[in-house]
Formats: structure tokens, sequence, C-alpha cells
């Protein structure tokens, strides 16, 4: 399969092109043949028009590419080697969705042909692959697993707006469902990560070590929440305390926040599902996800209880919250926690204005029902830097005053603005 993918006697198709599926799909592309495949296609004319949807990629980044982009499952039975990229998210009871995944599945169940290959990229729980996704192929396509076609996992560990660790800089953990097809999909991926990949023991093995990086991250941020509820009650400054701690050699750099996204405040959920399965209630991770998940509803109380002690009526103030994408610098508003702080200052009769320089306000309304304003309006009674955009990072303590009214609070959630604040109304995590 290698060598046939090399020769180009062979096609890799990738079915989703999102923030993941795209990147991995442009940079195969530089060397074998591709097949890119999204179901909407109002993206793939944008790809067609080398134009990244999700606004990470540039348009240089389609030169030089041997891919096809299409929405038409017909053009799919010509690939050879299948890379599934899809979204896994959890639904409104935080269990597994995966419906996104079983239908990506039954895509290429359809177009399986014997000699294939299928690999999963999506973030999912153990034994997924083998017990929810390889029947569905053997029961569409009526071939035999192993005997007729291979699966492996190698999971994404692509970092949205991170310019540094890029697909190829990243080792790639690979598996395969027999020592065959493991080496093949390994020296396949070796095509394009510079970085080297490391071969997995088993399927299991490399979706366990895919759920449990983000995981340790929730853990891990739920700690320095936690903390920074204690040092809150003690007037202390958690970064400050993070900054003394952080001179020994082995403390580890995490810091309080919001938790938001498509990853870290997601996949957590897929191993707590799949232990309960098993009969194990996994307490460190559902308390972590428990603090993380409350941590806007706990901001908005602590942004409420300074402001009524220097305004009389809570209903008469005015907020700014500066960024509502789940992180820095990327247009990605997915599972933003920000919008929580939004709805729970609106709950005590605030009004409340966003602003974003990178997110797009059409989906920040169909996704969250509020709409974001261009430029701020008038003076606030505070100003809520929730993201740690480029451009909010530059700014000085004059024109964050320019933005507030006398005795007007402002919030600093990622400690931007620590010890550059002297005169104002201050008050961080």
């Amino acid at each position: 399969m290698y060598k046939e993918l090399v020769d180009k006697k062979k096609t890799m198709a990738v079915i989703g092109l999102g923030y993941v599926g795209l990147p991995i799909a442009l940079e195969f592309a530089k060397k074998i043949k591709v097949i890119g495949f999204d179901i909407r296609e109002d993206r793939i004319e944008q790809m067609k028009r080398r134009i990244d949807p999700s606004n990470e990629l540039e348009a240089e980044d389609f030169d030089n590419t041997d891919i096809t982009f299409t929405a038409n499952i017909d053009d799919l039975k010509t690939a050879d080697f299948y890379i599934v990229a899809v979204p896994t998210p959890i639904d409104e009871h935080k269990k597994p969705d995966l419906n996104p995944l079983l239908s990506a599945t039954r895509t290429v169940g359809k177009v399986l042909s014997k000699g294939n290959y299928v690999v999963y990229e999506s973030t999912v729980y153990p034994g997924c692959t083998e017990e929810d996704c390889i029947p569905l192929l053997s029961e569409i396509s009526g071939l035999e697993y192993i005997t007729d076609y291979k699966v492996g996992f190698s999971p994404e560990r692509i970092n949205p707006g991170d310019k540094k660790h890029t697909l190829t800089s990243i080792t790639k953990v690979t598996s395969g469902c027999d020592a065959e097809s493991a080496e093949e999909i390994a020296k396949t991926y070796e095509i394009v990560i510079a970085a080297g990949v490391h071969r997995a023991s088993s399927i299991k093995v490399a979706e366990a070590a895919k759920i449990i990086e983000n995981t340790q991250r929730d853990i891990n941020i739920a700690f320095m929440n936690e903390l920074s509820m204690i040092f809150n009650k003690m007037n202390i400054n958690t970064f400050e305390v993070l900054e003394a701690a952080g001179t020994k050699w082995n403390f580890l750099p995490f810091f309080p926040g919001l938790v938001g996204g498509h990853c870290i405040g997601v996949d957590p959920y897929y191993l707590t599902h799949k232990s309960a399965m098993y009969g194990h209630h996994a307490q460190i991770i559902n308390a972590g996800r428990g603090i993380n998940d409350g941590m806007a509803a706990w901001v908005a109380k602590q942004v409420t209880i300074r402001l009524s002690h220097q305004f009389t009526n809570l209903k008469d103030c005015r907020v700014l919250v500066m960024g509502t994408t789940f992180k820095e610098n990327v247009s990605d508003i997915r599972n933003s926690k920000v919008a929580d702080v939004v709805y729970e200052l609106k709950e005590f009769g605030m009004g409340v204005e966003v602003i974003d320089p990178y997110a797009d306000p059409e989906e920040v309304q169909e996704e969250y029902g509020y709409s974001l304003i261009e430029q701020p309006s008038g003076k606030y009674h505070a100003v809520i830097v929730a993201v740690s955009h480029a451009e909010y990072a530059e700014m000085d303590e004059a024109a964050l005053n320019g933005l507030l009214v006398q005795e007007g609070l402002l919030v600093d959630l990622k400690g931007l603005f620590r010890n550059r604040i002297n005169n104002l109304n201050y008050w961080s995590l």
C-alpha cells in the first residue's frame, strides 16, 4: 500500500475537511494523489478557490498539491487508503455523539473495496474503532475485516492557531489491526511527518493515548481553577503564585481559565463514558470536568459581586466582553465558555456587548444567540478581557481606561495585564 501510494498507483481519500482533515489532505497531496471529501458543498467550493473555511491555512498552502475536492460520494470509489477526520462532539447530556463518525463510516463502507485501508483520526474512547466502526464497515461493504480490508487508528494532534507545532513537526502515533497494516500505515504517515512516527502496539492503545492527552490537560487546568477560587478568597493573585512556584525546575506550567473548544472540554467525557461501562466511576476526571464546566458561572459571579460594591444598580451596568472564540488568535467558536459568561451576566440584568476581531458574527449569532459589535460603544462599567487575542495583549492601561466609566472594573481572565495596571480597578483569576 505504502509503495503504491508513493508511486501514485493508488489514491488516498480524506473524509472530513475541517481544521484537522484539510491540513492532512494538503500535506499528503504534496507527495501523493489525494481526494478531499466533505459533505458540505459550500466548503468544497471554497477549497476549490484555495480558501480554508476554518481560516487556519493560507492560499499558498494549496500550491503544488495533487488533490481533488469533492462532495460526491461516487468520486471516492477510486480511493484505496481512507483517512476519517470528522468531529466527535458530545450531546446535551455530555455523552459521546458518534453520529458524525458513524455517518462517515457509512460513507466509506459504501465505497470500500477489497485491499483498501481505513484509518481513523477522530478522537474516541478506547474500543470505539473496533466495536462501533469496524462492524459497520463490514456490514455495509460486505467485506471481511482484516481478510479483505485493513483498519488503523492515528489520532490527530493539530493545535488550532499554533504556527510552531504544526502537523509535520508533531510526532504521530499510528496503529494497525495486524502487523502488516501497522507497518504500512506508519510508513504512509512517515511520507509527511518530519518529526517521525510512534508505532503503538494496538488500535486501543493509540485511542487511549489520545484521549488521555486532553484529559490530563483538563485535570491540571481544573486544579489551577480551584486554586484561583481559593486564592481569590485570600486576596492573592493566582498568576503571581504560579510565577513564583514556577521557579522550581519540576513545577508544571498550567494556568487558570475558561476551558472550552472541541478537545479539552469534550474528550474527557468520552473516557468517563467508557469507564462507566466497565463499572468504574472516574472520580478525578469527573471532578475536574465539574470545576471547569462551572468556571464561567464563577467568573460571572465574581464580576457581579465587584460591580455591586461600586454601583448601586446592576441593571444600569454595561459590560464589554472582549473575545468570544474558544482560544486566542483563531476564529473557532465551538464550545466557547465565554458564551456562558455572557449568559450569566445577562441573567443578572446587565447590558452585555461582545467584540471579537476573529469570530464570524453570523456564526456567533447562530450558535449562541447574541450579536457582535464592530467597535466599543461608549464607556462600560466593566471590561472583561476573556480571550488573549494579540490585538488585546498590545493594549495599554490608557486604552483600557478609555473604555471604562470612573471606578469601572477591568477583568483580566488571562492575566495579560498583570504588573501593567497601576490605577484601574483590576481583577484577575
